[in-house]
């Protein structure tokens, strides 16, 4: 809903100065620089995007104009998710977790967390750092470094779009001086029009650089910055997982492992510790 705002206080701050500065609105609008303009940065969109990136772009753009990043109440749940499966592990053994991390959505546990359930990245984060645990392929003082690599190669993963709007966005610029150049070139066959058609075709070639400028610096650019922080959101729930997980792994128990992962959050997101530690005392013990 920001995103929506922002935009409007770009759009209206442009076109409200320009008609308090005299301007009539309608100038500005040549169909014509719009499709070469947006049409060309479409085209470097589709020349420089594997199709799988082209599809998380859309992806991270419909999440950043939703606003759908975690929050204080989405840390929470994973923080008491994440104390039921350790407590599970602790008082049945490491073996007791199989039924709930093999098969996770049809886990008691899982299934009272929506928001990891239906997540797929969050939930095959945590299965994948409990399994080797509980098969006994490495030791826990391994672990840690085993998820570190996996959420670097997501982290390097969910940044391919922000590079690829970086691009587009720093594209634009130029994009706007070939609008222009080219109204330039239709301006000079239309001399012998005379200097009203002259003026109107100058007009709308600076209406091409004017709008390049515009897209890039107010649209494109900060919403590469948004999919950015919403990125290292998503990126700051794994390594909250793994936080906990290599904790536990390495004999933490379980409200210290969880401790040591809320620790580890940004103060917007981070519950507060002793509602915490209460509400997770309160909770009924997991089978």
């Amino acid at each position: 809903m920001l995103i929506l705002v922002g935009a409007v206080i770009v759009l209206a701050s442009t076109l409200g100065g320009f008609i308090i500065a005299g301007g009539n609105p309608m100038v500005l609008l040549h169909v014509s620089e719009f499709v070469v303009i947006l049409g060309v940065a479409a085209g470097v969109l589709v020349i420089a995007s594997p199709g799988h990136v082209l599809k998380e772009l859309i992806h991270k753009l419909q999440a950043a104009v939703a606003g759908k990043v975690a929050g204080e109440k989405e840390f929470t749940d994973l923080l008491k998710l994440l104390y039921e499966i350790f407590m599970v592990g602790r008082r049945n053994g490491l073996i007791a977790l199989e039924e709930h991390i093999m098969d996770p959505k049809k886990s008691s546990i899982f299934q009272k967390y929506p928001s990891v359930l239906n997540h797929h990245e969050r939930l095959e984060f945590i299965c994948n750092g409990l399994k080797p645990v509980i098969d006994g392929k490495i030791k826990p003082d391994q672990l840690e470094a085993l998820m570190d690599a996996e959420l670097k190669a997501k982290s390097a993963e969910a940044n391919h779009p922000v590079h690829i709007l970086q691009l587009v966005g720093d594209s634009l610029p130029g994009i706007g001086i070939v609008a222009a150049v080219l109204g330039i070139i239709n301006t000079m066959a239309a001399i012998s029009e005379g200097p009203e058609k002259v003026g109107e075709r100058v007009a709308a070639a600076l209406t091409g650089t004017l709008l390049g400028i515009w897209v890039a610096y107010g649209f494109v650019n900060p919403l590469a910055n948004r999919v950015q922080f919403n990125n290292a959101g998503d990126e700051q729930f794994l390594k909250c997982i793994t936080q906990a997980v290599s904790g536990f792994a390495k004999g933490l128990a379980p409200m210290t492992a969880v401790e040591v992962a809320r620790r580890s959050l940004d103060s917007n997101v981070q519950p507060g510790a002793s509602e915490l530690e209460a509400t997770l005392k309160a909770m009924a013990p997991a089978k």
